[in-house]
């Protein structure tokens, strides 16, 4: 699988997950402060993907969370039977009742967070610090597909100690809790991107269930994606920051869509014009700036450019400041800048 139009044929195989049919084999990554609505309305008008999945939401804020003033739990009707809602938290009775109310609001599905490290939700005993706890893990997996019909989906890493041995028995124990599909990062929940992944474990874990095991981690190129296939028989792709800096990234994997010259200047004005829609000002601006560093990480000056989209202090400015840069054609990078990919 090296040339793309074998790439593009593998990623449009449709994939069944619980009996329902997803048209590509390639998904958005669930990302803290990224995947938001903005995100997944311009991924959208790119194509290309087999789901989208939310940013994290918080088990215990979901049931009576409003979609209307809320920056996470918010979506757009037309999107809701491409896209999964994922949740954390560390009580299996209150993921439970965030999931029903995912399931009455008619997403997709629902994806349980064993995977974000961060201490602040590590310390709530939620993400990745329930890797410690497989029987705990076990029991919210097992709750919450009691609680719903749709499918459920695990997102999870290594584990907190390098020992493929645990991510595949974890696998295993997923799938007897009735989890429908896995999302497998293959680093230890301690590690913050210090080392590369270790792909061989995803395959590992493929090989260990039946249900279908997306592979995540460092997806940056469409010969990243064919290798990753190629090497660990993975039934699909999850991409997260590579999908950030370059949205139409599933359109050029699945469809063989190919990026105009100005795709890079269009699709940032247009993040901002859908960011004034989804959000106001205040929230525009700071979102964009948490999209800047990705975005720069395409450009050879990526550090120059991103200091001067900071600067800006309202959402026209942003468009004057990009119209500048762009003006002076920057040279742009075939793999991103590692130092921009917080």
């Amino acid at each position: 699988m090296t040339d793309l139009n074998t790439l593009n044929r593998h990623l449009s195989r449709p994939l069944v997950i619980k009996g329902q049919v997803i048209p590509k084999r390639v998904i958005l990554a669930p990302m803290a402060g990224l995947g938001h609505i903005a995100l997944r309305h311009l991924i959208s008008g790119f194509g290309g993907f087999g789901l989208l999945v939310t940013g994290m939401c918080s088990a215990k804020a979901v049931p009576h969370e409003n979609p209307d003033v809320s920056l996470v739990f918010k979506w757009r009707q037309t999107e809701l039977p491409h896209t999964v809602c994922q949740i954390f938290g560390p009580d299996s009775g209150i993921m439970a009742k965030a999931a029903e109310r995912i399931e009455r609001e008619g997403f997709f599905g629902v994806d349980l967070n064993f995977g974000c490290s961060v201490s602040a939700i590590c310390k709530k005993g939620a993400g990745a610090a329930l890797l410690k706890d497989p029987d705990k893990a076990f029991s919210i997996v097992n709750e919450v597909r009691k609680s719903v019909s749709i499918p459920v989906f695990v997102k999870y890493r290594t584990g907190w100690e390098n020992n493929p041995g645990f991510a595949v028995d974890m696998a295993r124990r997923f799938e007897d809790a009735g989890a429908d599909a896995l999302t497998f990062h293959p680093r230890v929940a301690p590690d913050r991107r210090n080392r590369p992944p270790r792909w061989d474990i995803i395959g590992r874990v493929q090989k260990a269930v039946s249900i279908p095991v997306f592979g995540n981690g460092n997806l940056f190129t469409r010969e990243d994606a064919a290798k990753m296939l190629r090497q660990t028989g993975c039934m699909g792709l999850s991409v997260g920051r590579m999908a950030v800096a370059r949205p139409w990234l599933f359109a050029e994997w699945s469809n063989g869509f190919i990026p105009p010259k100005d795709i890079y200047y269009t699709t940032a004005v247009r993040m901002t014009r859908l960011l004034e829609t989804h959000y106001n000002e205040f929230f525009s601006l700071k979102l964009f700036k948490k999209f800047s560093p990705y975005f720069c990480a395409n450009f050879k000056f990526g550090h120059d450019i991103l200091k001067r989209l900071s600067r800006a202090q309202t959402m026209e400015e942003t468009r004057r400041t990009l119209e500048t840069i762009f003006n002076a054609d920057p040279e742009t990078l075939s793999r991103p800048n590692p130092h921009l990919f917080l």
